[in-house]
């Protein structure tokens, strides 16, 4: 049985720092792409992250623009497990934040082309 689970949402200040962590088992994530989304009330699911396999032990990353620069998304535990560092946060970063898994070849930055997700961690970014 797949589980994607997250770990690590919180309350942080303005300006701060807050790192999540995503695990995924039943079967072997190593050649996935695993990402971050997130979702803010009253928005859509939007991109945040992802990881995409480019060889043994090799991922490339991609950010979605306010991010770049802030945020850092990395892979361990052989692929398995995804991170996402956020430094600098800022109010606009409030939202839950979900970890997806794909195995096929669609662009990493629509939702839809995801089979596995999480339940979702809350981010809150105070000013």
């Amino acid at each position: 049985q797949v589980q994607v689970v997250e770990s690590g949402g919180g309350l942080v200040p303005a300006g701060g720092s807050l790192g999540l962590s995503c695990a995924a088992s039943g079967r072997t994530f190593s050649r996935d792409t695993m990402s971050w989304f997130r979702q803010a009330p009253g928005k859509e699911r939007e991109f945040v992250a992802a990881t995409s396999w480019t060889g043994p032990n090799s991922y490339y990353a991609n950010y979605e623009d306010s991010v770049k620069g802030r945020f850092t998304i990395s892979r361990g535990n052989a692929g398995n497990t995804v991170y996402l560092q956020m430094n600098s946060l800022k109010p606009e970063d409030t939202a839950v934040y979900y970890c997806a898994a794909s195995s096929g070849p669609g662009s990493y930055s629509i939702p839809r082309n995801y089979e596995y997700w999480g339940q979702g961690t809350q981010v809150t970014v105070s000013s």
